[in-house]
């Protein structure tokens, strides 16, 4: 197997089934090296990679500038790249200490500010151009609109409408962990893909009581982020993490309850978890949070394992799984 490509929704954008998350290289939670984040960027290419996913907010635009620098060095035409609106970075004069608060290990020069107007949209994407070193983007997503939902839709969203109009983005999309708010935006605009992080996974299936389905009759395209819910189906065990919390016990029991009838199939969990959100039609790729050159092998070559239709049937006859969750087929 290799990785595929897939169209987004209805529109024209590629993007290969496995996509680069450049959280981990604008140091989430911990530093990396400039040259650590130019190995994991280079892998991901030689692994074929070709879907890159970045924000202002992750490192204060070093995620940006990181990938950019990487990047700018293999042929425009053959990547896609994605960033997000809704945060504008301003500089900070005379700051001292960190930006660990915010999750991210890089001196606090900028400060974030929640910014979902018409001239926000324009200043974040001017901003990523230029850390980025590229000409367009061709995918922004509309990030974590939470708090801010009436605002993002009645000023930013028209905003990116107009942009894809005129042909400065290729497709318009929302970045969110959470599967209602994205389902409104599916039913009330025209966006081309949602990128839902941590509900659509082995462990958490709530995406699929609206917004999956909504998206595929609509032709929307969806990229799954946070497969293995920040921790827990990459190594189940006491005191791993569950959506960036200490999971609890019930639930690193189920994960292990995964594990080990993935394991009485010759499938790693982590397999599992990277190939499961395919078995819904809507689902062009999975998005992966790296920050090594491993990582990104392992999860590729995670991804393209073959898995045995026996190992879905057992989940469920198992309850592992609903009785009903569409799963995978092996082709070929």
């Amino acid at each position: 197997m290799t990785l595929g490509r897939n169209i987004l929704g209805r529109g024209r954008v590629r993007v290969s089934e496995l996509a680069f998350g450049a959280a981990g290289i604008g140091n989430l939670f911990t530093p990396v090296t400039d040259a650590q984040a130019e190995a994991a960027v280079a892998a991901a290419w030689e692994c074929g990679v070709r879907y890159f996913d970045t924000a202002p907010h992750y490192g204060l635009g070093l995620s940006e500038r990181r990938l950019g620098a990487v990047l700018g060095g293999m042929p425009r035409e053959e990547y896609t790249i994605s960033t997000k609106v809704g945060r504008l970075l301003e500089p900070v004069s005379g700051a001292v200490g960190d930006d660990l608060a915010n999750g991210f290990a890089v001196p606090a020069t900028y400060r974030r500010r929640w910014d979902f107007s018409a001239e926000g949209v324009r200043r974040s994407l001017e901003g990523s151009l230029e850390r980025l070193g590229v000409e367009r983007i061709d995918i922004a997503y509309l990030h974590d609109p939470d708090d801010h939902a009436e605002w993002a839709l009645s000023e930013a969203y028209p905003e990116l409408e107009r942009l894809r109009a005129e042909g400065v983005l290729g497709a318009i999309g929302v970045g969110m962990n959470q599967a209602g708010l994205p389902a409104r935006f599916v039913r009330e605009t025209d966006i081309d893909v949602v990128l839902l992080a941590g509900r659509y996974t082995l462990l958490d299936h709530s995406g699929l009581a609206e917004l999956l389905p909504l998206a595929d009759e609509r032709g929307v395209g969806v990229v799954i982020g946070g497969v293995f819910n920040s921790g827990l189906l990459a190594d189940p065990k006491p005191g791993a993490t569950f959506d960036y919390a200490t999971a609890p016990a019930e639930l690193v029991q189920g994960a292990l309850d995964l594990k080990a009838v993935c394991e009485s199939h010759g499938v790693p969990l982590r397999a599992a978890a990277l190939r499961f959100p395919f078995g819904y039609p809507a689902v062009a790729s999975v998005l992966v949070g790296t920050r090594s050159a491993g990582e990104v092998e392992d999860a590729a070559a995670m991804l393209q394992l073959p898995i045995p239709a026996a190992l879905w049937t057992d989940l469920k006859e198992r309850g592992l799984l609903p009785p009903d969750v569409p799963v995978p087929v092996e082709v070929g």
